[in-house]
């Protein structure tokens, strides 16, 4: 059967035939109201006739559904079996419908070739606002097609294309379609299968996006990678209000990223962060975002690995942050215990909105078991502060020094002693020296142990500085990594990423935010002046001859480099106009006129570099009035050798 264009199949109203009238009939209460409604129902058959013609010529069965509900304005087709061909027919009913706004196709398989279609339709049709092409099978090509639908059409405000088994790729299409689209308030995109690929391009869609108020992400596979490129297109959007980023496996080091764009971000109203495999660690880097944030009222972490001392950290980020809207916390699977309740009511006192949904009381802290100290240990300490031998502390049951004991003779001597052992440490020295059981202690194995425990000792700090270093690498990379993407996702001619941009430990990593140009060039430039600092570290500044012809050469050193410009026209007071042989040497420096006209000179005056420029041109001052006495005496002293002779 051979494929019909659609524009042959898009039937007009004048084509399509009028319903008969009965005769007499026609002229009878000809009101303005019977119009509308006459005018109304012509328009409804209408549209049926075309449904039912474009089913006849594709060879489908009809919906009745659609024909019953054509006065409504949202047509819910879901789980109909349109397929295709019953999308193309649909589509071409729809073409010059002006009444149906919202249309759901959810559950359809229209693949691929059913979007197109769709697409076609809409390019026509400007009423249809809200679109539900959830679970049909669209993949690749039909992103596609879904892409040039958000790039052509003026009318939708919400999309809905959860579980379509898009990928990485097919994310580009969407970020590059709703990169000038302004118009679409609310996307879908849930079960599907983007991962870090993908969530670069998803962050890259809010960096650029300036209309996107909801977003939906859950159940992609977005993992650590995904998580902190997106993180960084979140950081600089200014719109998104509700997020949802369920079921994506983002871990700890997703959080991290999160709590740093959430330094930044001023919109995000709702967060949905549920079963994404967080720690009560990955919570506390969360909590590093929320000091700042002061928009986010929802925030859900439901179904992570959550104990007490996330919960609690949560609250407490709550209690300490005045300015802080969350008004829901969502952790109903986490036990907690009676010191948190406590904790909540006190906070609810001063943040009476404040509903935090957790699973019960019951909970309790883990906390890791006493670490019993090595018995051998303790009686070589023991030893050590006595200044006393093993042999010294054993002679009096090992007459024969064979450094050999039996049992019960070692446990009463080193019971009736004064080492601080208990029962359990006793016996459990005795098990390491009579490792075979033989009923004798021997205590040469003492003899060794302050070299092997210290062997032990730098063995184990060896390990715990390998773990933290490889901690704190993990995590530095992850900041660089999403300070690289917020650089990458941020449009260069008009922002800047600029260090300083939240309230942060200076002994910290630098964290980076995107602000506009214009709220830091007048910082670092001046037009007015070419000594401004941004110069004066790039340029070599020649300052004026002091006292002879070699001019002044700045240090090397950056801190020399810095300094500001001494205006020394102004105070030396050998600067007379008529006086050539000043303190400014006999040549003057045209840029120093332009410097003391300067705007930006008088910014400058108090600074500590100005100071230090300040005294060495005193001292060059007093420099030059002692050599200056110098010749005066020596001209003196001359004069008075050699008198000259008056002649009469």
């Amino acid at each position: 059967m051979s494929t019909l264009s659609f524009e042959s199949l898009c039937l007009k109203d004048d084509d399509c035939p009028s319903p008969t009238q009965p005769h007499g009939m026609e002229y009878e209460f000809d009101t303005d109201l019977e119009s509308d409604e006459k005018e109304e129902s012509k328009k409804e058959t209408s549209t049926a006739e075309v449904y039912l013609q474009a089913c006849k010529m594709v060879g489908v069965v009809p919906v009745s559904y659609f024909i019953r509900n054509l006065d409504s304005t949202t047509m819910t087709l879901s789980h109909h079996g349109l397929g295709p061909l019953g999308c193309k027919a649909l589509a071409i009913a729809l073409v010059s419908d002006m009444h149906i706004n919202t249309l759901e196709l959810a559950d359809n398989h229209i693949q691929a070739e059913g979007a197109k279609y769709v697409v076609e339709m809409l390019r026509a049709n400007f009423t249809i606002q809200h679109l539900d092409l959830s679970n049909n099978y669209l993949q690749s090509a039909g992103a596609e097609y879904v892409a040039k639908i958000l790039l052509d059409n003026i009318s939708l405000k919400s999309m809905k294309l959860s579980g379509n088994g898009f990928s990485d790729g097919d994310a580009k299409y969407f970020a590059d379609s709703l990169s000038t689209n302004s118009r679409i308030k609310e996307l879908y995109l849930s079960h599907n299968e983007f991962c870090g690929k993908g969530g670069e391009h998803l962050g890259q869609l809010l960096a650029s996006n300036e209309g996107l108020e909801v977003l939906d992400l859950s159940w992609n596979h977005l993992r650590m990678k995904g998580a902190v490129a997106f993180c960084a297109g979140l950081k600089v959007n200014t719109m998104l209000k509700y997020l949802d980023l369920s079921w994506n496996g983002f871990g700890n080091e997703g959080a991290l990223a999160m709590g740093e764009a959430l330094k930044f971000n001023n919109t995000l109203v709702h967060l949905n962060l549920n079963n994404n495999r967080l720690t009560n660690e990955g919570v506390g880097m969360l909590c590093r975002g929320l000091e700042f944030n002061d928009t986010l009222r929802v925030l859900l972490l439901a179904y992570n690995s959550l104990t007490v001392e996330g919960a609690l950290a949560l609250v407490n980020v709550v209690k300490n942050t005045p300015k802080t809207a969350l008004e829901e916390i969502n952790i109903c699977n986490v036990l907690v215990n009676e010191t948190f309740v406590h904790m909540l009511e006190m906070t609810c006192q001063e943040h009476p909105g404040l509903d935090v949904q957790y699973g019960g009381v019951g909970g309790f802290v883990a906390k890791k078991p006493p670490k019993r100290v090595d018995p051998m240990k303790v009686i070589q300490d023991y030893l050590d502060q006595r200044k006393l031998r093993l042999w010294d502390f054993f002679r009096n049951i090992d007459k024969d020094g064979t450094m050999q004991v039996p049992v019960a003779d070692f446990r009463k001597a080193v019971q009736q002693s004064s080492i601080p052992l208990d029962r359990y440490q006793i016996e459990e020295l005795i098990q390491r020296l009579d490792r075979d059981g033989t009923g004798m202690v021997d205590y040469r194995g003492l003899a060794d142990t302050r070299k092997q425990m210290m062997r032990d000792h730098r063995r184990q700090l060896r390990k715990v500085e390998s773990r933290q270093k490889k901690e704190k690498q993990k995590s530095d990379r992850i900041l660089k990594t999403f300070q690289s993407a917020v650089e990458a996702v941020t449009p260069r001619s008009s922002m800047v990423i600029s260090p300083g941009g939240a309230k942060e430990d200076s002994s910290g990593p630098q964290h980076f935010s995107a602000t506009p140009l214009s709220s830091w060039h007048h910082i670092v430039m001046s037009n007015s002046s070419r000594y401004s600092v941004t110069n004066l570290s790039n340029e070599h500044v020649h300052l004026p001859m002091l006292g002879g012809t070699t001019p002044y050469r700045p240090s090397s050193s950056p801190a020399m480099r810095s300094y500001s410009q001494p205006n020394l026209l102004d105070d030396s007071p050998c600067s007379a106009p008529g006086n050539s042989n000043s303190a400014q040497g006999s040549r003057s420096d045209p840029e120093m006129a332009h410097s003391k006209l300067s705007p930006t000179a008088n910014h400058l005056t108090l600074s500590r570099p100005y100071l230090n420029a300040k005294q060495s041109e005193v001292k060059a001052k007093a420099k030059f009035k002692k050599v200056k006495k110098k010749k005066t005496m020596k001209n003196v002293d001359k004069d008075s050798k050699n008198p000259t002779k008056t002649v009469k």
